[in-house]
């Protein structure tokens, strides 16, 4: 960090030159993804209830892709906090038939938002990439079946279930706790004989995090990339988000998820989590311009 003028400038932090094998498609981390949103259910905090129609959520994601999403995480059971679990079948029901439609028509990577691994199971067998889990492969049965599919994985910090999440945000101090809290889950995901090279690791912003926790995770997101894996930044329209604008509503954050996202790329975040696609594309292309021209 350097300071001019009372204002503090920081050094940005260059991103892996990594690539990941995505079944076909590869996912080149050596530039910046901006990863679309795409909850098939009817309770999730910001869009329940939006695009859990096949078709609605089909329509969703071709747009998200036309504004400029290189993966598209599709998520049938809301993670909110208080929700409550989806059975399987539910689950899955919710989320193949989507999963078959856009791996047959888009050229697009495939997330699957879920903990259980029958699902995913099922959504790998569809044509789906990547299995993104809030859980970090806690659930029975779900590190072997990560190592089983071989298949990149994304291990999120979360203490406790989206239940009881809220009363678990006690830390001694919170950067630290959440990277061994997150080492301790990808040292369990190395010895079930997940690769190494398929994980990618995300701090949970507010999943068992106070606003003034997330605020502080997010100044130090840099530290995060000390673990030598590509990290994701998922903080859109997160509730802190709505604290730091007044009380704004879960519509009305956009624009404090875009400052959130871009702050995480600039301080070393591969892949940013986000509902409002266009909007962050249009930053991050801006941003780039930027340092194009320096």
């Amino acid at each position: 960090m350097t300071e001019n003028s009372g204002l503090v400038f920081m050094y940005l932090i260059p991103l892996p030159q990594k690539v990941i094998s995505c079944g076909s498609l590869k996912l080149d981390l050596s530039r910046p993804h901006v990863m679309g949103i795409l909850n098939v259910t009817p309770d999730s905090f910001s869009d329940g209830g939006q695009h859990n129609s096949k078709a609605a959520a089909i329509a969703h994601a071709q747009q998200m892709i036309a504004d400029g999403a290189t993966v598209i995480d599709i998520g049938g059971e809301s993670t909110r906090p208080g929700a409550s679990m989806v059975e399987v079948e539910e689950e899955i029901q919710r989320v193949v038939p989507v999963v078959e439609a856009l791996a047959q028509q888009e050229n697009v990577i495939i997330s699957i938002d879920t903990s259980q691994p029958r699902v995913i199971e099922a959504a790998v067998a569809a044509g789906a990439h990547i299995w993104n889990d809030v859980r970090a492969l806690t659930r029975p049965g779900a590190l072997e079946m990560a190592a089983r599919l071989n298949t990149p994985v994304i291990i999120m910090h979360m203490r406790g279930e989206p239940t009881t999440m809220n009363q678990l945000d006690q830390y001694d101090n919170v950067i630290e706790d959440v990277i061994n809290e997150l080492q301790q889950r990808v040292q369990a995901a190395l010895s079930a004989g997940i690769r190494q090279e398929h994980i990618i690791v995300d701090p949970g912003f507010g999943f068992a995090k106070n606003a003034q926790q997330n605020l502080t995770l997010l100044n130090a997101l840099w530290r995060f990339t000390d673990l030598g894996y590509p990290v994701l930044s998922g903080l859109s329209r997160k509730r802190f988000v709505g604290e730091v604008l007044q009380g704004a509503s879960a519509d009305q954050r956009m624009v404090g998820s875009v400052t959130g996202h871009l702050l995480s790329l600039q301080q070393g975040a591969s892949i940013v989590r986000v509902h409002d696609v266009k909007a962050t594309v249009d930053a991050v292309r801006m941003w780039q311009a930027m340092l194009a021209a320096s």
